[in-house]
């Protein structure tokens, strides 16, 4: 029996490797980032070959570091969604690079779906809506845009997979073409009450059945990795998107549970147990995970722009060096200066669901400055998991007094939590490991080898590092909220003009 679980977290800028034991405890990670291709206004794609090199280094790292092949019981992936990979069967190469969650190329195609009626159908099967978002469009748009590709599709030439699918692919060697649960859930092709690919969208969407992966459960045997990648084989034994994989790994495993993820964006899952809830309020139904069989549902409310807007005050504005330094700068804007950041960079999600509209900053004045603009930033974060927080309440009324449970990148900075408490007005709690995304990979594939408990003794390890509790006066909070409000309606408004 070896002494570590490895997890592979490939994530929208930067792919890790984690080490951990059997208490859970992180023992060592590996991470490299890799190159964002913006080739025009709204598109977004990665190389899917340098995903995978950034994977095999960061992967290889870890076994070193754990003393070997032998010492790993299992790999857990979890990994960025929705984002689209087409490759060969014959030699594992991708004829396009992989279309990113973030992308919105298509639409105008989501539009005319929607204008042909299909909507309906689409929400009832799959839990979601027409948007660009979801992976099934991303299919259609590369079959009719690379030559022959979908002629290759019907033939059975060509295989279609999310990240986890194409890294497992890889991994075993071209042996196993397969997703889990969580994943197919986010494609739009996925019926999520029946557990299956569905015919109707296949034709809805233009998807050739045969392009489509096996789906199986989170935690399961996906199979061993090609002997000459580590050394000598390991088992592959879970896998979950990243948002089901924090869940997981935050421990929510009780309807009304509510966690967020604040990594490039933001994304607030909650637990509704066996009720598959339809959304009034435009969130998203969808598979929390699934595990022996069972499926258990989730609302989710998804934000396209957090972690992300910090990253364009330092590479694109480069007017702070870290994104640590946010925080601090935060804390020391003027008062005065009231900078409302709506952050569309990539259009608007939940509730909006606005993939046209385009970023923009109210309330500058000749005294604004990088200070109010670093917390502009970190209060679009807050306020937009206000807006998640709002709907949900609406189609979950047992939401009231909740508590929210916070991870990821952003999670680290102590101002934007403490904002983010005054502005929810509910307790944010921060775990003592943030790495919950490969946290949740890793539990799966321990569970799968029995080196982990089962659920209930696994939540009972989860432990807060910190709580933060709302602070901030009713007037100066509704102020602030309704300067949001103001700010989005404005924003939605000048692009309708």
């Amino acid at each position: 029996m070896g002494r570590y679980v490895l997890a592979i977290d490939q994530g929208t800028t930067s792919s890790r490797a984690l080490l951990f034991d059997e208490k859970c405890h992180v023992r060592s990670v590996s991470q490299q980032e890799f190159t964002q291709h913006f080739p025009y206004s709204g598109w977004v794609e990665h190389d899917a070959e340098e995903i995978w090199r950034s994977v095999l280094d960061t992967a290889r790292e870890a076994v070193t570091k754990a003393g070997g092949p032998t010492q790993i019981v299992g790999i857990g992936i979890s990994n960025q969604r929705e984002t689209t990979v087409v490759w060969e069967r014959a030699s594992g190469r991708p004829i396009y690079k992989a279309i990113v969650w973030q992308d919105r190329r298509t639409a105008e195609v989501c539009e005319a779906l929607r204008a042909a009626g299909h909507e309906a159908l689409v929400t009832q099967r799959t839990g979601l809506l027409l948007d660009p978002y979801f992976s099934s469009t991303k299919i259609a748009w590369i079959l009719d845009h690379v030559p022959g590709a979908r002629a290759r599709a019907e033939r059975g030439e060509l295989a279609f997979g999310t990240i986890d699918c194409f890294l497992l692919w890889r991994l075993t060697g071209g042996r196993v073409h397969a997703t889990d649960a969580t994943n197919a859930a986010r494609t739009c092709l996925f019926d999520i009450r029946k557990g299956a690919w569905d015919e109707d969208l296949l034709r809805i969407f233009g998807v050739p059945g045969a392009m489509l992966p096996e789906v199986r459960d989170n935690a399961a045997e996906f199979g061993e990795t090609d002997g000459h990648i580590f050394g000598a084989p390991i088992c592959v034994r879970g896998m979950a998107g990243d948002q089901q994989a924090a869940t997981i790994g935050q421990a929510c495993f009780k309807p009304g549970m509510l966690k967020s993820t604040y990594g490039t964006g933001c994304f607030a899952v909650l637990n509704t147990g066996d009720d598959c809830i339809a959304s009034r309020h435009r969130l998203l139904s969808t598979i929390a995970y699934q595990i022996d069989g069972r499926r258990t549902y989730a609302l989710e409310g998804s934000i396209f722009i957090a972690g992300a807007a910090v990253q364009w005050l330092r590479d694109g504005l480069k007017i702070v060096r870290h994104a640590s330094e946010t925080g601090r700068m935060a804390s020391q804007a003027d008062p005065g200066q009231e900078v409302v950041l709506v952050p569309a960079f990539v259009g608007l999600g939940a509730p909006y669901w606005d993939p046209d509209c385009r970023g923009a900053m109210f309330g500058l004045t000749r005294n604004a400055g990088p200070n109010e603009f670093a917390r502009g930033a970190l209060q679009a974060v807050c306020f937009q998991t206000l807006d998640l927080l709002t709907a949900m309440r609406g189609d979950w009324p047992a939401q009231n007094g909740t508590v929210l449970r916070a991870d990821g990148g952003m999670a680290a900075c102590d101002w934007t939590m403490q904002r983010l408490a005054d502005i929810l007005d509910v307790p944010v709690d921060r775990p003592t490991v943030v790495e919950t995304t490969a946290l949740g990979a890793a539990y799966l594939a321990g569970l799968q080898a029995g080196f982990y408990p089962q659920l209930e003794e696994f939540a009972a390890m989860w432990a807060l590092d910190r709580r933060f509790q709302p602070g901030m006066a009713q007037a100066e909070r509704a102020g602030l909220i309704a300067s949001w409000h103001d700010a989005v309606r404005r924003t939605l408004t000048q692009r309708e003009g």
